[in-house]
């Protein structure tokens, strides 16, 4: 099954906050993840924030999967991504 990668305006606004060469690597990254994503995903005990994360590097990406679609719904570094 193909997943297709739809961003939130939040995911978005995090993306633009982020260096050049990190934006890159995230990316690159997704587009990897996009195949299979629940073979890189670990499920989250706070489903307030997102059902799942991908670790990349210091940086996670919380997600839901909704039918055929990765729903990105936040991009931060770990120290700062599970703070309200």
């Amino acid at each position: 099954m193909s997943y297709r990668l739809v961003y939130t305006h939040r995911a978005t606004k995090d993306i633009q906050k982020l260096d050049q060469k990190i934006k890159s690597r995230i990316g690159k990254t997704l587009l990897r993840f996009e195949a299979d994503p629940l073979r890189y995903a670990k499920g989250l005990t706070n489903a307030v924030l997102g059902t799942y994360r991908f670790r990349i590097g210091d940086y996670r990406v919380v997600f839901d999967l909704e039918g055929d679609e990765i729903v990105i719904l936040k991009v931060g570094h770990r120290r700062d991504i599970y703070k309200g």
